[in-house]
Protein backbone atom coordinates (compact mmCIF):
# COMPACT_ATOMS: atom_id res chain seq x y z
CA UNK A 1 0.00 0.00 0.00
CA UNK A 2 2.89 2.20 0.70
CA UNK A 3 4.32 2.27 -2.85
CA UNK A 4 0.60 2.54 -4.29
CA UNK A 5 0.16 5.73 -2.21
CA UNK A 6 3.02 7.40 -3.39
CA UNK A 7 2.33 6.83 -6.41
CA UNK A 8 -0.30 8.08 -6.15
CA UNK A 9 0.33 10.94 -4.77
CA UNK A 10 3.16 11.73 -7.37
CA UNK A 11 0.12 11.62 -9.59
CA UNK A 12 -1.27 14.70 -8.08
CA UNK A 13 -4.36 16.29 -9.40
CA UNK A 14 -3.42 17.02 -12.66
CA UNK A 15 -2.46 13.70 -13.40
CA UNK A 16 -5.91 12.00 -12.48
CA UNK A 17 -7.58 14.58 -14.71
CA UNK A 18 -5.34 13.54 -17.50
CA UNK A 19 -7.31 10.10 -17.85
CA UNK A 20 -8.92 9.54 -21.18
CA UNK A 21 -11.57 6.69 -21.87
CA UNK A 22 -12.90 4.94 -25.04
CA UNK A 23 -15.38 2.08 -25.63
CA UNK A 24 -15.94 -0.06 -28.12
CA UNK A 25 -19.18 -2.14 -28.04
CA UNK A 26 -19.92 -5.55 -30.21
CA UNK A 27 -23.78 -6.18 -30.81
CA UNK A 28 -25.58 -8.61 -33.26
CA UNK A 29 -27.83 -7.64 -35.26
CA UNK A 30 -31.00 -9.74 -34.95
CA UNK A 31 -34.27 -10.32 -36.21
CA UNK A 32 -37.66 -9.59 -34.34
CA UNK A 33 -37.75 -13.30 -33.44
CA UNK A 34 -34.66 -13.22 -31.77
CA UNK A 35 -33.09 -14.90 -34.65
CA UNK A 36 -29.58 -13.64 -36.50
CA UNK A 37 -30.42 -11.17 -39.22
CA UNK A 38 -29.27 -12.68 -42.93
CA UNK A 39 -29.10 -8.97 -43.87
CA UNK A 40 -26.02 -6.96 -45.24
CA UNK A 41 -24.82 -4.18 -43.49
CA UNK A 42 -27.49 -1.25 -43.63
CA UNK A 43 -26.46 1.23 -46.46
CA UNK A 44 -27.54 3.79 -44.50
CA UNK A 45 -24.94 3.61 -41.99
CA UNK A 46 -22.27 3.80 -44.44
CA UNK A 47 -19.37 2.06 -45.30
CA UNK A 48 -18.07 -0.54 -42.91
CA UNK A 49 -14.76 -0.04 -44.20
CA UNK A 50 -13.93 3.19 -44.00
CA UNK A 51 -16.65 4.70 -41.03
CA UNK A 52 -15.28 5.95 -37.75
CA UNK A 53 -17.90 5.48 -35.34
CA UNK A 54 -20.05 2.68 -36.57
CA UNK A 55 -17.98 -0.79 -38.68
CA UNK A 56 -18.99 -4.46 -37.99
CA UNK A 57 -16.82 -7.23 -36.56
CA UNK A 58 -16.94 -10.59 -37.27
CA UNK A 59 -19.91 -10.62 -39.18
CA UNK A 60 -21.92 -9.08 -41.72
CA UNK A 61 -24.58 -9.07 -38.88
CA UNK A 62 -22.24 -7.61 -36.12
CA UNK A 63 -21.79 -4.29 -35.80
CA UNK A 64 -19.32 -2.55 -33.69
CA UNK A 65 -19.49 0.99 -32.56
CA UNK A 66 -16.43 2.54 -31.40
CA UNK A 67 -16.93 5.95 -29.19
CA UNK A 68 -13.57 8.66 -29.36
CA UNK A 69 -11.22 9.40 -26.45
CA UNK A 70 -12.86 11.37 -23.61
CA UNK A 71 -12.16 13.30 -20.66
CA UNK A 72 -14.78 12.50 -18.44
CA UNK A 73 -17.49 9.14 -18.32
CA UNK A 74 -20.33 11.25 -18.94
CA UNK A 75 -19.60 12.15 -22.05
CA UNK A 76 -18.24 9.07 -23.08
CA UNK A 77 -21.39 7.43 -22.26
CA UNK A 78 -23.49 10.02 -23.96
CA UNK A 79 -21.57 9.68 -27.66
CA UNK A 80 -22.11 6.12 -27.32
CA UNK A 81 -25.95 6.18 -26.78
CA UNK A 82 -25.99 8.79 -29.68
CA UNK A 83 -23.88 6.35 -31.68
CA UNK A 84 -27.17 3.83 -30.86
CA UNK A 85 -29.35 6.00 -31.23
CA UNK A 86 -28.21 6.60 -35.43
CA UNK A 87 -27.95 2.73 -35.74
CA UNK A 88 -31.45 2.65 -34.63
CA UNK A 89 -32.40 5.46 -37.40
CA UNK A 90 -30.99 3.00 -39.76
CA UNK A 91 -32.14 -0.76 -38.62
CA UNK A 92 -35.49 -0.86 -39.58
CA UNK A 93 -37.17 -3.53 -37.46
CA UNK A 94 -33.89 -5.21 -36.49
CA UNK A 95 -32.67 -5.17 -32.75
CA UNK A 96 -28.99 -5.19 -31.23
CA UNK A 97 -28.60 -7.97 -28.87
CA UNK A 98 -28.53 -6.67 -25.69
CA UNK A 99 -26.46 -10.32 -24.04
CA UNK A 100 -22.93 -10.90 -25.17
CA UNK A 101 -23.77 -14.41 -25.76
CA UNK A 102 -25.75 -15.12 -29.49
CA UNK A 103 -29.37 -15.05 -30.69
CA UNK A 104 -30.65 -17.99 -32.39
CA UNK A 105 -28.11 -19.03 -34.66
CA UNK A 106 -28.71 -20.72 -38.48
CA UNK A 107 -26.26 -23.46 -39.32
CA UNK A 108 -22.54 -22.69 -39.07
CA UNK A 109 -21.76 -21.65 -42.62
CA UNK A 110 -25.21 -19.87 -42.90
CA UNK A 111 -23.42 -17.10 -40.31
CA UNK A 112 -22.46 -14.25 -42.86
CA UNK A 113 -18.47 -12.81 -42.96
CA UNK A 114 -18.01 -9.25 -43.12
CA UNK A 115 -17.59 -8.34 -46.63
CA UNK A 116 -15.86 -4.51 -47.00
CA UNK A 117 -16.00 -4.17 -50.88
CA UNK A 118 -13.00 -4.66 -53.63
CA UNK A 119 -10.11 -3.06 -52.10
CA UNK A 120 -7.22 -4.97 -50.97
CA UNK A 121 -7.41 -3.98 -47.51
CA UNK A 122 -11.07 -4.26 -48.01
CA UNK A 123 -10.55 -8.54 -49.53
CA UNK A 124 -8.49 -8.90 -46.65
CA UNK A 125 -10.10 -8.40 -44.13
CA UNK A 126 -12.79 -10.53 -45.06
CA UNK A 127 -10.14 -13.55 -46.00
CA UNK A 128 -8.87 -12.80 -42.46
CA UNK A 129 -12.55 -13.65 -40.99
CA UNK A 130 -12.90 -16.84 -43.27
CA UNK A 131 -9.73 -18.03 -41.67
CA UNK A 132 -11.09 -17.25 -38.03
CA UNK A 133 -13.90 -19.00 -39.55
CA UNK A 134 -12.18 -22.48 -40.59
CA UNK A 135 -9.71 -21.78 -37.41
CA UNK A 136 -12.51 -21.25 -35.01
CA UNK A 137 -16.04 -21.85 -36.18
CA UNK A 138 -18.26 -19.28 -37.16
CA UNK A 139 -20.68 -19.80 -33.53
CA UNK A 140 -17.79 -18.50 -31.80
CA UNK A 141 -17.17 -15.58 -33.51
CA UNK A 142 -20.64 -14.21 -32.77
CA UNK A 143 -19.51 -13.94 -29.25
CA UNK A 144 -20.30 -9.67 -28.49
CA UNK A 145 -18.38 -7.78 -25.90
CA UNK A 146 -17.63 -4.50 -24.94
CA UNK A 147 -13.89 -2.84 -24.98
CA UNK A 148 -12.50 -0.37 -22.91
CA UNK A 149 -9.62 2.01 -23.32
CA UNK A 150 -7.66 3.77 -21.16
CA UNK A 151 -4.93 5.84 -21.18
CA UNK A 152 -3.17 8.67 -18.68
CA UNK A 153 -1.88 11.88 -21.00
CA UNK A 154 0.65 11.99 -17.71
CA UNK A 155 1.78 9.03 -17.75
CA UNK A 156 5.99 8.74 -16.92
CA UNK A 157 8.03 5.77 -18.84
CA UNK A 158 4.77 4.23 -20.99
CA UNK A 159 6.15 1.41 -22.27
CA UNK A 160 7.25 0.35 -18.86
CA UNK A 161 4.02 1.75 -16.99
CA UNK A 162 1.62 0.14 -19.23
CA UNK A 163 3.12 -3.11 -18.90
CA UNK A 164 3.25 -3.20 -15.05
CA UNK A 165 -0.40 -1.90 -15.38
CA UNK A 166 -1.08 -5.07 -17.85
CA UNK A 167 0.50 -7.88 -15.65
CA UNK A 168 -1.15 -6.34 -12.39
CA UNK A 169 -4.74 -6.55 -14.66
CA UNK A 170 -3.67 -10.27 -15.55
CA UNK A 171 -3.31 -11.03 -11.99
CA UNK A 172 -6.60 -9.23 -10.82
CA UNK A 173 -9.15 -9.45 -13.94
CA UNK A 174 -11.39 -12.41 -12.27
CA UNK A 175 -12.32 -9.64 -10.04
CA UNK A 176 -13.87 -7.65 -13.21
CA UNK A 177 -15.50 -11.55 -14.41
CA UNK A 178 -16.93 -11.65 -10.59
CA UNK A 179 -18.38 -8.32 -10.86
CA UNK A 180 -19.60 -7.38 -14.33
CA UNK A 181 -19.74 -10.48 -16.23
CA UNK A 182 -23.34 -11.17 -17.38
CA UNK A 183 -22.86 -14.40 -19.46
CA UNK A 184 -23.95 -17.47 -17.20
CA UNK A 185 -26.62 -19.07 -19.72
CA UNK A 186 -26.50 -19.58 -23.36
CA UNK A 187 -29.10 -20.38 -26.31
CA UNK A 188 -28.37 -24.36 -27.09
CA UNK A 189 -28.29 -23.31 -30.07
CA UNK A 190 -24.72 -22.11 -29.84
CA UNK A 191 -22.82 -25.28 -28.53
CA UNK A 192 -24.93 -27.61 -31.13
CA UNK A 193 -23.30 -30.74 -31.57
CA UNK A 194 -19.99 -29.53 -29.29
CA UNK A 195 -19.01 -31.34 -26.12
CA UNK A 196 -19.89 -28.97 -23.34
CA UNK A 197 -20.40 -29.50 -19.26
CA UNK A 198 -23.63 -27.08 -18.92
CA UNK A 199 -26.57 -27.99 -17.46
CA UNK A 200 -30.11 -27.30 -19.01
CA UNK A 201 -32.19 -24.77 -17.18
CA UNK A 202 -34.96 -24.56 -19.38
CA UNK A 203 -35.55 -26.89 -23.07
CA UNK A 204 -33.29 -24.47 -25.64
CA UNK A 205 -31.10 -22.97 -22.48
CA UNK A 206 -28.07 -24.40 -21.12
CA UNK A 207 -26.58 -23.19 -18.25
CA UNK A 208 -24.07 -23.26 -14.85
CA UNK A 209 -25.56 -22.26 -11.79
CA UNK A 210 -22.57 -20.56 -10.26
CA UNK A 211 -21.18 -19.23 -13.50
CA UNK A 212 -20.24 -15.13 -13.93
CA UNK A 213 -19.23 -15.23 -17.89
CA UNK A 214 -19.40 -18.28 -20.59
CA UNK A 215 -17.85 -16.15 -22.71
CA UNK A 216 -14.79 -15.96 -21.17
CA UNK A 217 -14.43 -19.63 -20.44
CA UNK A 218 -13.13 -22.54 -22.17
CA UNK A 219 -16.94 -21.70 -24.42
CA UNK A 220 -15.95 -18.70 -25.60
CA UNK A 221 -12.76 -16.72 -26.84
CA UNK A 222 -10.20 -19.51 -26.12
CA UNK A 223 -8.06 -21.41 -28.62
CA UNK A 224 -6.33 -24.39 -27.70
CA UNK A 225 -3.80 -23.69 -30.04
CA UNK A 226 -2.64 -20.35 -28.76
CA UNK A 227 -3.36 -21.96 -25.05
CA UNK A 228 0.31 -22.96 -26.05
CA UNK A 229 1.64 -19.00 -26.28
CA UNK A 230 3.22 -18.19 -22.81
CA UNK A 231 2.93 -14.58 -24.05
CA UNK A 232 5.27 -12.42 -20.95
CA UNK A 233 4.38 -8.69 -20.71
CA UNK A 234 7.59 -7.87 -18.78
CA UNK A 235 8.12 -5.68 -21.29
CA UNK A 236 7.60 -4.53 -24.84
CA UNK A 237 10.93 -6.49 -26.28
CA UNK A 238 9.63 -9.76 -24.84
CA UNK A 239 5.97 -9.47 -25.94
CA UNK A 240 6.70 -8.23 -29.72
CA UNK A 241 8.89 -11.22 -30.05
CA UNK A 242 6.20 -13.46 -28.29
CA UNK A 243 3.51 -12.13 -31.30
CA UNK A 244 6.29 -11.62 -33.69
CA UNK A 245 6.94 -15.43 -33.39
CA UNK A 246 3.32 -16.22 -33.79
CA UNK A 247 2.86 -14.00 -36.77
CA UNK A 248 5.58 -15.72 -38.76
CA UNK A 249 6.00 -19.09 -38.27
CA UNK A 250 3.74 -21.66 -39.87
CA UNK A 251 1.39 -23.77 -37.64
CA UNK A 252 1.29 -27.26 -38.35
CA UNK A 253 -3.14 -27.46 -37.65
CA UNK A 254 -3.44 -24.26 -40.32
CA UNK A 255 -1.01 -25.49 -42.44
CA UNK A 256 -3.58 -28.20 -43.19
CA UNK A 257 -6.61 -25.66 -44.05
CA UNK A 258 -4.10 -24.64 -46.21
CA UNK A 259 -4.18 -21.20 -47.68
CA UNK A 260 -6.37 -20.81 -50.55
CA UNK A 261 -9.42 -23.45 -51.89
CA UNK A 262 -7.51 -26.57 -53.39
CA UNK A 263 -7.20 -25.94 -57.31
CA UNK A 264 -8.13 -22.02 -57.08
CA UNK A 265 -5.76 -20.49 -59.26
CA UNK A 266 -5.99 -16.38 -60.07
CA UNK A 267 -5.93 -13.50 -58.01
CA UNK A 268 -10.16 -13.67 -56.52
CA UNK A 269 -9.72 -13.08 -52.98
CA UNK A 270 -12.76 -16.17 -52.89
CA UNK A 271 -10.51 -18.32 -53.38
CA UNK A 272 -8.18 -18.17 -49.91
CA UNK A 273 -9.78 -19.53 -46.99
CA UNK A 274 -6.98 -17.22 -44.64
CA UNK A 275 -4.46 -14.72 -44.97
CA UNK A 276 -1.65 -16.81 -43.69
CA UNK A 277 -1.08 -20.20 -42.31
CA UNK A 278 1.18 -18.77 -39.46
CA UNK A 279 -0.54 -19.36 -35.89
CA UNK A 280 -1.81 -15.94 -35.72
CA UNK A 281 -2.73 -14.49 -39.40
CA UNK A 282 -3.03 -11.04 -37.97
CA UNK A 283 -2.01 -9.46 -34.27
CA UNK A 284 -5.99 -9.05 -33.71
CA UNK A 285 -6.46 -12.95 -34.02
CA UNK A 286 -4.47 -12.38 -30.60
CA UNK A 287 -7.17 -13.72 -27.58
CA UNK A 288 -6.17 -11.84 -24.77
CA UNK A 289 -8.08 -10.20 -21.95
CA UNK A 290 -6.15 -7.13 -22.49
CA UNK A 291 -3.67 -5.27 -24.94
CA UNK A 292 -1.01 -2.55 -25.13
CA UNK A 293 -2.29 -0.31 -27.97
CA UNK A 294 -0.89 2.13 -30.52
CA UNK A 295 -2.53 4.44 -32.93
CA UNK A 296 -1.94 2.99 -36.73
CA UNK A 297 -0.80 4.84 -39.51
CA UNK A 298 -2.96 3.75 -42.96
CA UNK A 299 -1.57 0.26 -43.80
CA UNK A 300 0.99 0.23 -40.71
CA UNK A 301 0.73 -3.32 -38.63
CA UNK A 302 -0.18 -3.06 -34.95
CA UNK A 303 3.12 -4.59 -33.72
CA UNK A 304 5.75 -2.02 -36.04
CA UNK A 305 3.40 1.09 -34.45
CA UNK A 306 4.16 -0.83 -30.70
CA UNK A 307 7.82 -1.05 -31.77
CA UNK A 308 8.45 2.15 -33.57
CA UNK A 309 6.32 4.85 -30.88
CA UNK A 310 5.31 2.78 -28.04
CA UNK A 311 2.11 2.33 -26.10
CA UNK A 312 -0.54 4.75 -25.90
CA UNK A 313 -3.26 3.11 -24.27
CA UNK A 314 -4.83 -0.48 -23.40
CA UNK A 315 -7.52 -2.02 -24.25
CA UNK A 316 -9.36 -3.72 -21.92
CA UNK A 317 -11.07 -6.84 -23.42
CA UNK A 318 -13.28 -9.16 -21.01
CA UNK A 319 -16.41 -7.13 -20.64
CA UNK A 320 -19.51 -8.73 -21.22
CA UNK A 321 -22.78 -6.70 -22.40
CA UNK A 322 -24.81 -5.93 -19.21
CA UNK A 323 -28.25 -7.13 -20.46
CA UNK A 324 -30.04 -4.67 -18.19
CA UNK A 325 -28.39 -1.05 -19.69
CA UNK A 326 -29.27 0.17 -22.60
CA UNK A 327 -26.13 0.37 -24.20
CA UNK A 328 -24.27 -2.58 -22.68
CA UNK A 329 -22.36 -0.28 -20.12
CA UNK A 330 -23.39 1.92 -17.25
CA UNK A 331 -21.74 4.66 -15.47
CA UNK A 332 -21.00 3.36 -12.36
CA UNK A 333 -19.33 0.12 -14.16
CA UNK A 334 -16.78 2.89 -16.39
CA UNK A 335 -15.72 4.63 -13.06
CA UNK A 336 -14.97 1.15 -11.36
CA UNK A 337 -12.84 0.76 -14.36
CA UNK A 338 -11.10 3.64 -14.42
CA UNK A 339 -10.02 3.32 -10.31
CA UNK A 340 -9.28 -0.45 -10.77
CA UNK A 341 -7.22 0.48 -13.95
CA UNK A 342 -5.34 2.86 -12.02
CA UNK A 343 -4.69 0.56 -9.13
CA UNK A 344 -3.11 -1.36 -12.05
CA UNK A 345 -0.88 0.86 -12.81
CA UNK A 346 -0.15 2.87 -9.47
CA UNK A 347 0.78 -0.57 -7.67
CA UNK A 348 3.64 -2.88 -7.58
CA UNK A 349 4.39 -5.34 -10.37
CA UNK A 350 6.35 -7.71 -10.39
CA UNK A 351 7.52 -10.19 -13.70
CA UNK A 352 5.76 -12.68 -14.89
CA UNK A 353 6.70 -16.20 -14.90
CA UNK A 354 5.45 -19.03 -17.07
CA UNK A 355 3.79 -20.45 -14.01
CA UNK A 356 2.25 -17.56 -13.10
CA UNK A 357 0.91 -16.95 -16.68
CA UNK A 358 -0.91 -20.74 -16.10
CA UNK A 359 -2.33 -19.97 -13.17
CA UNK A 360 -3.76 -16.76 -14.25
CA UNK A 361 -5.38 -18.87 -16.75
CA UNK A 362 -6.62 -21.17 -14.30
CA UNK A 363 -7.86 -18.49 -12.31
CA UNK A 364 -9.85 -16.80 -15.11
CA UNK A 365 -11.55 -20.08 -16.07
CA UNK A 366 -12.54 -20.89 -12.36
CA UNK A 367 -14.23 -17.01 -12.43
CA UNK A 368 -15.86 -17.37 -15.34
CA UNK A 369 -17.48 -21.30 -15.03
CA UNK A 370 -17.67 -20.77 -10.96
CA UNK A 371 -16.78 -17.17 -9.90
CA UNK A 372 -20.14 -17.11 -7.77
CA UNK A 373 -19.36 -20.54 -5.86
CA UNK A 374 -18.85 -19.98 -1.90
CA UNK A 375 -15.42 -19.57 -0.84
CA UNK A 376 -13.88 -20.62 -4.28
CA UNK A 377 -10.21 -20.71 -4.21
CA UNK A 378 -8.21 -18.93 -6.54
CA UNK A 379 -3.99 -19.64 -7.20
CA UNK A 380 -2.11 -16.10 -6.08
CA UNK A 381 1.96 -15.27 -5.87
CA UNK A 382 1.85 -16.21 -2.69
CA UNK A 383 -0.69 -19.48 -2.48
CA UNK A 384 -4.48 -20.01 -2.85
CA UNK A 385 -6.95 -17.82 -0.86
CA UNK A 386 -10.46 -17.40 -1.29
CA UNK A 387 -12.37 -14.91 -3.67
CA UNK A 388 -13.51 -13.01 -1.27
CA UNK A 389 -10.86 -12.42 0.76
CA UNK A 390 -8.50 -11.34 -2.16
CA UNK A 391 -11.41 -8.88 -3.93
CA UNK A 392 -11.87 -7.17 -0.32
CA UNK A 393 -8.03 -6.92 -0.07
CA UNK A 394 -8.12 -5.28 -3.70
CA UNK A 395 -11.21 -2.93 -2.68
CA UNK A 396 -9.24 -1.48 0.24
CA UNK A 397 -6.49 -0.83 -1.54
CA UNK A 398 -8.68 1.03 -3.93
CA UNK A 399 -10.23 3.38 -1.80
CA UNK A 400 -7.57 6.09 -1.83
CA UNK A 401 -8.14 5.78 -5.51
CA UNK A 402 -11.31 6.24 -5.68
CA UNK A 403 -11.45 9.42 -2.98
CA UNK A 404 -8.62 10.83 -5.19
CA UNK A 405 -10.59 10.42 -8.47
CA UNK A 406 -13.44 12.36 -6.60
CA UNK A 407 -11.52 14.69 -5.15
CA UNK A 408 -9.61 16.07 -8.63
CA UNK A 409 -13.08 15.28 -10.75
CA UNK A 410 -15.54 16.25 -8.29
CA UNK A 411 -18.83 14.27 -6.71
CA UNK A 412 -18.81 11.05 -5.18
CA UNK A 413 -19.06 8.76 -8.33
CA UNK A 414 -15.65 6.74 -8.15
CA UNK A 415 -16.97 5.88 -4.06
CA UNK A 416 -20.17 5.52 -5.17
CA UNK A 417 -18.86 2.70 -7.66
CA UNK A 418 -16.68 1.10 -4.92
CA UNK A 419 -19.27 1.02 -2.42
CA UNK A 420 -21.57 -1.28 -5.16
CA UNK A 421 -18.62 -3.37 -5.72
CA UNK A 422 -18.04 -3.88 -2.48
CA UNK A 423 -22.36 -4.57 -1.84
CA UNK A 424 -22.14 -7.47 -4.73
CA UNK A 425 -19.23 -9.19 -3.61
CA UNK A 426 -21.04 -9.30 -0.06
CA UNK A 427 -24.58 -10.20 -1.89
CA UNK A 428 -23.48 -12.23 -5.00
CA UNK A 429 -27.25 -12.00 -5.86
CA UNK A 430 -26.68 -8.59 -6.56
CA UNK A 431 -23.82 -9.19 -9.91
CA UNK A 432 -25.73 -9.31 -13.11
CA UNK A 433 -24.69 -12.57 -13.70
CA UNK A 434 -26.58 -13.86 -11.20
CA UNK A 435 -29.72 -11.22 -11.91
CA UNK A 436 -29.63 -12.76 -15.22
CA UNK A 437 -30.55 -16.53 -14.08
CA UNK A 438 -32.95 -14.80 -11.94
CA UNK A 439 -35.04 -13.33 -14.48
CA UNK A 440 -34.91 -16.52 -16.26
CA UNK A 441 -35.84 -18.57 -13.39
CA UNK A 442 -38.66 -16.30 -12.51
CA UNK A 443 -40.12 -15.75 -15.72
CA UNK A 444 -39.46 -19.29 -16.76
CA UNK A 445 -37.94 -18.05 -20.20
CA UNK A 446 -35.61 -19.40 -22.14
CA UNK A 447 -32.74 -17.63 -22.87
CA UNK A 448 -33.56 -16.17 -25.62
CA UNK A 449 -37.20 -15.15 -24.74
CA UNK A 450 -35.16 -13.60 -21.76
CA UNK A 451 -32.49 -11.41 -23.96
CA UNK A 452 -35.19 -10.63 -26.74
CA UNK A 453 -37.64 -8.26 -24.49
CA UNK A 454 -34.46 -6.60 -23.01
CA UNK A 455 -33.28 -5.46 -26.14
CA UNK A 456 -36.51 -4.84 -27.48
CA UNK A 457 -37.06 -2.57 -24.29
CA UNK A 458 -33.57 -0.66 -25.02
CA UNK A 459 -34.32 0.21 -28.35
CA UNK A 460 -38.28 2.15 -27.27
CA UNK A 461 -35.95 3.59 -24.62
CA UNK A 462 -33.08 4.96 -27.32
CA UNK A 463 -35.48 5.61 -29.76
CA UNK A 464 -37.19 8.01 -27.31
CA UNK A 465 -34.55 10.01 -25.93
CA UNK A 466 -34.27 13.87 -27.87
CA UNK A 467 -31.96 13.70 -31.13
CA UNK A 468 -31.27 16.50 -32.45
CA UNK A 469 -31.51 17.73 -36.15
CA UNK A 470 -27.86 18.55 -36.09
CA UNK A 471 -27.10 14.92 -34.76
CA UNK A 472 -28.90 13.27 -37.44
CA UNK A 473 -27.42 15.46 -39.79
CA UNK A 474 -23.49 14.98 -38.54
CA UNK A 475 -24.22 10.97 -38.68
CA UNK A 476 -25.56 11.07 -41.97
CA UNK A 477 -22.59 13.25 -43.46
CA UNK A 478 -20.77 10.35 -41.68
CA UNK A 479 -22.26 7.39 -43.60
CA UNK A 480 -21.75 9.73 -46.82
CA UNK A 481 -18.11 10.12 -46.01
CA UNK A 482 -17.09 7.41 -45.50
CA UNK A 483 -18.81 5.72 -48.75
CA UNK A 484 -16.76 8.42 -50.67
CA UNK A 485 -13.80 7.09 -48.81
CA UNK A 486 -14.47 3.47 -49.46
CA UNK A 487 -15.03 4.44 -53.33
CA UNK A 488 -11.28 6.26 -53.32
CA UNK A 489 -9.42 3.48 -51.39
CA UNK A 490 -10.79 0.89 -54.33
CA UNK A 491 -10.61 3.62 -57.00
CA UNK A 492 -6.63 4.23 -55.83
CA UNK A 493 -5.82 0.23 -56.06
CA UNK A 494 -3.71 -1.14 -58.88
CA UNK A 495 -1.68 -3.93 -57.20
CA UNK A 496 -2.76 -7.59 -57.53
CA UNK A 497 -4.18 -9.00 -54.11
CA UNK A 498 -1.96 -11.81 -53.56
CA UNK A 499 0.96 -9.11 -54.02
CA UNK A 500 -0.63 -7.13 -51.26
CA UNK A 501 -0.82 -9.61 -49.20
CA UNK A 502 2.65 -11.19 -48.94
CA UNK A 503 3.49 -7.60 -48.45
CA UNK A 504 1.50 -6.92 -45.99
CA UNK A 505 2.33 -10.15 -44.11
CA UNK A 506 6.19 -9.78 -44.69
CA UNK A 507 8.84 -9.83 -41.55
CA UNK A 508 10.10 -5.97 -42.64
CA UNK A 509 6.70 -4.77 -41.63
CA UNK A 510 6.31 -6.03 -38.27
CA UNK A 511 9.80 -3.97 -37.53
CA UNK A 512 12.20 -6.76 -37.09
Amino acid sequence: MRGLQQNLDALGTAGLRSLRRGVEKESLRVRPDGWLADTPHPAGLGSALAHARITTDFSESQLELITGVHETVPACLNELVQIHQAVYREIGDELLWASSMPCGLPADDAIPIGRYGTSNVGRAKTVYRRGLAYRYGRRMQTISGIHYNFSLQAINHPNVSYFSLIRNFRRHSWLLMYLFGASPAVCASFVAGRPHDLQEMHPGTLYRPHATSLRMGPLGYQSEAQASLAVSYNNLASYGQSLQTALTHPYPGYETIGLREPGSSGDAPDTYRQLATSLLQIENEFYSTIRPKRSIHQGERPLHALRERGVEYVEVRLMDLNPFEPVGIDAPTMHFLDVFLLHCLLSDSAEDTPEEIAANARNQHRVAGRGRAPELLLESLSGERTLNDWALQLMQECEPIAQALDAALGGSAHRDSLQAAHQALLQPDLTPSARVLQAMQDTNNVFVRFVLPQSLAHRAYLSGLPFSAEAIARYAQMAADSVAQQHAIEAGDTMPFEIYRQHYLSRDRLGI
